[in-house]
């Protein structure tokens, strides 16, 4: 008879756990405090689920979880997810290397996920919150919850972060369950996310995307750059850019340093491609209006936020303005600086940096303070980028442990 194994959390890399852990013929029970499994999961990638990325290297994830990141790839990388969801009969395709699967539903990930488990006669316990978790001689492991006690040969945590809707039920039980077994937590911030600007910064009054390239300062620091569609409203900055560049800069702005986002709205011209524009763009200093003068240069949201951080009229006839004056007016467009007042937080937020440090965590995912006990996806230190580095990392995680501890 296989081993019985508890897994703690049934989101991606739980029910990717319990899977892998099953196939090996062992005896699997999720037990999860939502009223259905993959919550977050039939969320994620505006609900197409990018399943993983054809770019896969650890220089994706965060600085501390890179060494580690390089290893595990090694074992369980993008072509290993791939042939997972086939064996499930998803189809997957690939849009830049970012793979989606072909139904572009994630809830059809999540329902493939679901029929495995039931394949595989896998127990699910819904609506019970873990509280805590021990080892006990002889080997086993109990896991106490707010309706039961369980006794297994192995308990795989797979309780995710705070980051989430407050339908995801993402309350971060799992650190405070890891400290009482003796495991080290480090600081968590909301990453992936967005950022609300300072009060009294002029911003467009309407949502805006445009392509730009975003740099975040601290002093005279560039602390992170990033190019592509930013998305600016009347009281924040977003866009996957600004979410890819949060990961260096959220542990600033919270600590209240002053942060400023700087936006280039013509990212893709060097200096002498843009003179060159700008001199195209003087020979209309006519009788038009600034207004007018401007009306083909950028998204019309953009100049009004340029034109009020600049106080400027835009009825003012061209010809009353220098030429000094109305190229200055052109490089403010690529120099647009918002002070940042804070994140949108992680209900906004699609991962949460910090957590479990790797350091007690061995190759296979296993608690080095607690045998028998192992720690998969997003309630470790690992983040990374958009684009499907986090689900990869929670498949990687959930395959590794789940056969780890069956075996």
């Amino acid at each position: 008879m296989g081993k019985s194994i508890i897994v703690a959390g049934g989101g991606a890399a739980g029910m990717c756990a319990a899977i892998y852990a099953a196939r090996n013929g062992a005896s699997v029970t999720i037990i999860e405090k939502n009223s259905v499994l993959g919550k977050k999961l039939s969320m994620t990638g505006n609900g197409r689920c990018n399943l993983t990325n054809l770019d896969m290297r650890e220089e994706c994830f965060n600085p501390s979880a890179r060494a580690r990141m390089k290893e595990w790839l090694s074992t369980y990388g993008v072509e290993d997810v791939i042939s997972f969801f086939k064996s499930m009969g998803v189809v997957v395709k690939s849009e830049e290397g970012y793979i989606y699967p072909v139904s572009g539903q994630a809830m059809s990930v999540v329902n493939a996920l679901l029929n495995e488990i039931n394949r595989l006669g896998i127990t699910v316990n819904l609506g019970e919150q873990v509280k805590g978790v021990k080892c006990l001689e002889g080997g086993k492991v109990l896991l106490n919850t707010n309706k039961a006690e369980y006794e297994a040969d192995a308990v795989i945590l797979s309780m995710g972060a705070l980051s989430g809707a407050k339908g995801t039920m993402s309350t971060g039980d799992g650190y405070y369950i890891c400290k009482n077994i003796g495991m080290t937590v480090k600081d968590t911030h909301p990453a992936l996310v967005g950022f609300k600007v300072a009060e009294g910064e002029i911003m467009p009054s309407a949502g805006v995307r445009a392509t730009a390239e975003v740099s975040f300062i601290l002093g005279g620091e560039v602390l992170a750059s990033e190019h592509g569609e930013v998305q600016l409203s009347s009281d924040g900055i977003s866009g996957i850019p600004v979410m890819q560049a949060s990961r260096e800069v959220i542990r600033f702005v919270e600590e209240k340093k002053p942060v400023y986002a700087v936006l280039d709205f013509f990212p893709d011209y060097d200096e002498s491609d843009f003179n060159a524009l700008k001199a195209d763009m003087l020979r209309l200093k006519d009788e038009r209006t600034l207004e007018e003068f401007l009306q083909g240069f950028a998204n019309s949201g953009i100049t009004d936020m340029v034109l009020g951080r600049m106080k400027l009229g835009r009825k003012m006839k061209m010809k009353n303005i220098s030429v000094s004056m109305a190229e200055c007016i052109l490089d403010t467009y690529r120099n647009v600086k918002i002070a940042i007042d804070s994140s949108y937080g992680y209900q906004a937020s699609q991962v949460t940096t910090g957590g479990i440090s790797l350091g007690d965590i061995g190759s296979d995912f296993s608690c080095k303070t607690a045998p028998g006990i192992y720690c998969v996806g997003e309630l470790l230190d690992v983040d990374g980028r958009c684009g499907g580095y986090n689900l990869q990392f929670a498949w990687t995680s959930g395959c590794i442990a789940g056969c780890a501890a069956s075996l």
